[in-house]
């Protein structure tokens, strides 16, 4: 990312999470605070920009779409709202189970716009909660949450770091993050946009500085996705739209050889779900056209 630039892939999670509090039924995820951290202004224009984006992702569709609602509704349930809503179910429902099993701090790397420090009030008594991103997307937040008049909790904290200039353990050294409790750490949305080798350095730090049985749960494209004969078209589609947006995608990962190249840097794979999986747990029997997405798979990890 550029310095001093908000990352836009974080401003449309947020706006698929508001879109689909707002719009759908049953909710996959509901995040009904992520309005909130946008002006109206910047809400329509997202949503009239999106709706646009039906051009490119399906042309001869979007000349017989009646209406930007319709096209902005087939955006958001067929292109990258389907990862951004499962996967953050998935994250909070194994960090529900991991808090059971005495985890005490959780670490959201890339957090862009996250809510769940105010959406989760419950939750704090048992968790202090550190969001970690570059310092331009997370002034923004903060001045959008001092704008909305909210309080922050006591167990929430900001880790602004630059990845080009600081490492995270330092980052985290220089918080309140303690190294010896049991910790829990999401990183979703970024090992697409990472080099292999910043990616397996980022996990093998993260298992040196959380204790045993820590647990790491990320998202990641699998090796098939870059090959354009073997790439779903909508995958491929997302990359270029992303490309053009200056955040191109870099890397997948074989889901057959995940577990052993985990070993190697001290982490134990405990579940990887594919599209397949993914798909039974958090989409069956939808009629609204929310699938799982091709080549994504969500690992959780612990720390052996």
């Amino acid at each position: 990312m550029e310095e001093n630039k908000v990352s836009l892939t974080a401003l449309i999670s947020a706006y698929a999470r508001a879109y689909h509090a707002m719009h759908d039924s049953p909710k996959i995820f509901n995040d009904f605070l992520a309005y909130h951290l946008f002006t109206d202004e910047e809400f329509t224009n997202m949503g009239r920009n999106l709706a646009e984006a039906l051009k490119f992702f399906d042309p001869e569709l979007a000349t017989s779409c009646p209406d930007q609602e319709s096209a902005l509704a087939w955006v958001m349930r067929t292109q990258s709202t389907p990862i951004t809503l499962s996967r953050a179910r998935y994250t909070e429902d194994s960090l529900e189970t991991a808090v059971k099993q005495g985890v005490q701090q959780y670490v959201i790397l890339g957090a862009g716009m996250d809510t769940f420090a105010f959406r989760r009030p419950n939750m704090l008594r048992q968790l202090q909660v550190f969001e970690v991103d570059h310092p331009a997307t997370q002034a923004l937040k903060r001045h959008r949450l001092s704008g909305l008049g909210w309080e922050y909790p006591a167990q929430l904290h900001f880790v602004p770091v630059d990845f080009t200039k600081e490492s995270l353990v330092t980052a985290l050294k220089r918080s309140s993050y303690d190294p010896h409790r049991l910790s829990f750490f999401s990183w979703l949305g970024v090992t697409y946009y990472l080099t292999r080798d910043v990616v397996f350095n980022t996990l093998r730090s993260l298992a040196d500085i959380a204790p045993a049985g820590s647990t790491i749960i990320f998202d990641y494209l699998d090796t098939d996705a870059f090959v354009p004969e073997r790439a779903a078209k909508r995958v491929q589609r997302m990359q270029e739209i992303v490309r053009r947006a200056g955040e191109p995608m870099k890397t997948g990962f074989d889901p057959s050889t995940l577990a052993a190249d985990l070993a190697t840097i001290g982490l134990h794979l405990r579940e990887n779900l594919g599209p397949s999986d993914i798909e039974a747990r958090y989409f069956q029997g939808r009629t609204d056209g929310y699938h799982a997405f091709e080549h994504v798979h969500f690992a959780w990890a612990v720390v052996a």
